[in-house]
């Protein structure tokens, strides 16, 4: 391995990692809640919920990066993805109040794992239809 190449690594994980921090910053201004506060109640299901979303856009991000040619193209990538992944599970969600009277919000609030679970994995799921496309 070149030092080229050496360099290349800790730029793209480093602008990926910073990426992830800011995709993960924007995520929590559209949850109900704090998500660090809950945290660090030792809210178990608010943290699970927060492990998938983080995983969810880790694999957008690492599926952007192993496709791109480009740094700026794999970031932008990443990012049209965190919306497109946002919009779904916002839509989802609404759907699901309204339809099965589901808040899955409230439900990972209140320390509740079934919805925390639910919630987490249609970020998974959707990362995974999402990362298909990449």
């Amino acid at each position: 391995m070149t030092l080229n190449e050496m360099v290349a690594i800790f730029v793209w994980t480093g602008a990926g990692a910073v990426l992830l921090i800011v995709l993960m910053a924007v995520d929590s201004l559209f949850t109900r809640y704090k998500d660090l506060e809950e945290i660090k109640k030792g809210n178990v299901a608010v943290t699970s919920r927060f492990v998938m979303k983080l995983l969810a856009q880790a694999y957008i991000l690492s599926q952007s990066i192993s496709t791109s040619n480009h740094l700026g193209e794999a970031l932008l990538v990443s990012v049209i993805s965190f919306v497109i992944l946002l919009l779904v599970e916002s839509l989802v969600e609404f759907a699901l109040r309204r339809t099965a009277g589901l808040d899955l919000s409230e439900g990972t609030k209140a320390n509740k794992m079934a919805h925390a679970l639910f919630a987490g994995s249609l970020h998974l799921a959707g990362a995974l239809i999402i990362g298909s496309c990449l």
